[in-house]
């Protein structure tokens, strides 16, 4: 007898349809073909034990199983129960009559629970996108399955419970619904810019990366507070949109990453891997594809502390997505692309001892040591980063001040108002919403000069020895700040500004 059953496979952070046909014959052997991963071919012995111990019976035929479409390569446990339904229906153990209307996934434990699995939403969202009726998945992936609307949500424990439902008994099953919003109101943060003291430079050039969602380097000796500002970015950063929620949200279905209580994530990302990060844990990839820490980061942010200490080649594969906002990952026996679509964040010290320009402390390392240690991180790489600040130590007098300085909530507002005014501006625009994420032909039609900010510009450009890219970043930047001053136009203050912002562009910072 030849069934059908439906799952799906996930590529990069999609999913396509996968035919699971179930024949059998006279015969006593079990095959599993079509392209199937260790993980589905050990399924056999999962499936048998969880149908033992749960009354049903192996059949004791020849028991073929086809996923299709055969050429490609499909991997992951979430095929099980839909492989032992197929079975149970091919041996006549449960009704086929629902089969064609459901997406089934879920991996089966031995006593035949039905255990959680990745990549559930682009799963259900390929379950829309096909018509059917519903999806059937682990209880504990329910909240992230019905992060989708439109599709029927059949959440099972045990693989009993999936039997009854396709014997037609009624079971709990929700209209998926994702219409929960985002965090529009204040972002719960431990940490508030109202506890900073001094540092209003670091504060200021935040509030601009926050508000053209431009990527920042702060450099400056040890304790003069890199990271603890860097850490406050996210209690100012805009909401997401729902539109950018779905997104994450994918990229952390796809990973195994969303919590079983809240489906959808609707904060966004700060990402803070380690220095000792290989290349694969940043962009993505591995024998079984992964999104790697700048896809986590979508939509948010990645901080990178120390930045020279990171290794070379790991820093320099980022230099595409930053570009690009998407990497592309091609092996021998796959080729996948995740969104990568984030700000970053570094800090760094001057020099190894890190007193490099202090103003009460001597440097230590001499010019040749200052400058293999800044020849760690590449021009093409601080090139694009758009705004470059020197940070010193608070002095004594500002620490011992009891009034607050102005706090993360005020200055979100800021933020959100210069991102209204940029979400107006590129209204027409597909894939930009932001200052920072301008083309060519956009940055020229709204980052004009008038004639004295084409003067400073290029007086800038030839004692700085700019290039190109940085030309770019400077617009850009000046674009957010008269934003933020609600300014129609590029003023002088707001272009002397943002050229400031390329301190290690100047003579004794190039590395």
């Amino acid at each position: 007898m030849l069934i059908k059953t439906f799952s799906s496979s996930v590529h990069g952070i999609s999913a396509l349809k996968i035919s699971i046909e179930v024949h059998i014959t006279q015969g006593i052997r079990f095959f599993i073909v079509g392209l199937a991963d260790h993980a589905i071919r050990e399924s056999q012995q999962r499936i048998e034990s969880a149908l033992g111990n749960n009354g049903f019976e192996w059949p004791r035929y020849r028991v073929v199983i086809n996923l299709a479409p055969a050429g490609m390569r499909k991997e992951g446990s979430h095929f099980d129960l839909p492989i032992a339904i197929g079975i149970l229906a091919a041996s006549r153990q449960v009704s086929d009559s629902r089969l064609a209307d459901y997406l089934i996934l879920g991996e089966l434990s031995l006593d035949g629970g039905v255990v959680a699995v990745k990549g559930v939403l682009p799963m259900v969202l390929l379950a829309r996108e096909e018509q059917f009726k519903g999806v059937i998945v682990p209880l504990a992936n329910e909240a992230e399955a019905l992060v989708v609307d439109g599709v029927e949500v059949v959440a099972v424990s045990t693989l009993s419970a999936v039997v009854s439902f396709l014997n037609g008994k009624a079971l709990k099953s929700s209209p998926g619904n994702n219409k929960t919003a985002p965090v529009k109101g204040p972002l719960p943060c431990e940490s508030d810019f109202s506890e900073v003291k001094g540092q209003a430079a670091i504060k200021r050039a935040l509030l601009i990366a926050a508000a053209g969602s431009h990527n920042l380097i702060l450099i400056g000796p040890p304790g003069s507070g890199k990271s603890m500002m860097a850490q406050r970015l996210p209690g100012i950063l805009p909401p997401m949109t729902l539109e950018e929620s779905l997104q994450t949200t994918r990229i952390y279905s796809v990973a195994g990453r969303v919590s079983k209580e809240n489906g959808l994530i609707s904060t966004r990302p700060f990402r803070t891997p380690h220095h000792s990060i290989s290349n694969i844990a940043m962009i993505g990839g591995g024998s079984s594809p992964q999104p790697g820490e700048i896809s986590l980061a979508h939509n948010g942010v990645l901080f990178l502390d120390e930045l020279p200490e990171y290794k070379r080649a790991v820093l320099e594969v980022m230099r595409q997505p930053l570009e690009d906002r998407e990497i592309h990952i091609s092996r021998a026996a796959y080729r996948v692309s995740y969104p990568s679509d984030f700000m970053l964040i570094a800090a760094m010290n001057p020099c190894p001892c890190g007193n490099y320009n202090h103003p009460a402390r001597e440097c230590s390392c001499g010019p040749g040591v200052i400058k293999q240690y800044l020849s760690r991180i590449s021009g093409p790489l601080l090139d694009r980063i758009d705004i470059h600040l020197e940070v010193v130590p608070v002095p004594f007098g500002q620490l011992s001040e009891k009034e607050p300085s102005k706090g993360s909530a005020a200055m979100r507002e800021a933020v959100i108002r210069a991102r209204e005014i940029q979400f107006k501006r590129f209204k027409g625009s597909v894939h930009v919403r932001s200052n920072a994420r301008m083309g060519p032909a956009l940055r020229n039609r709204h980052c004009s000069l008038d004639k004295s900010g084409a003067w400073m510009m290029r007086l800038a450009m030839e004692q700085l020895g700019l290039s190109a890219r940085a030309y770019d970043r400077i617009l850009k930047v000046a674009r957010t700040i008269a934003d933020l001053e609600g300014s129609v136009n590029i003023l002088s203050s707001h272009l002397s500004e943002a050229i400031n912002y390329r301190n290690l562009d100047r003579e004794g910072w190039s590395g």
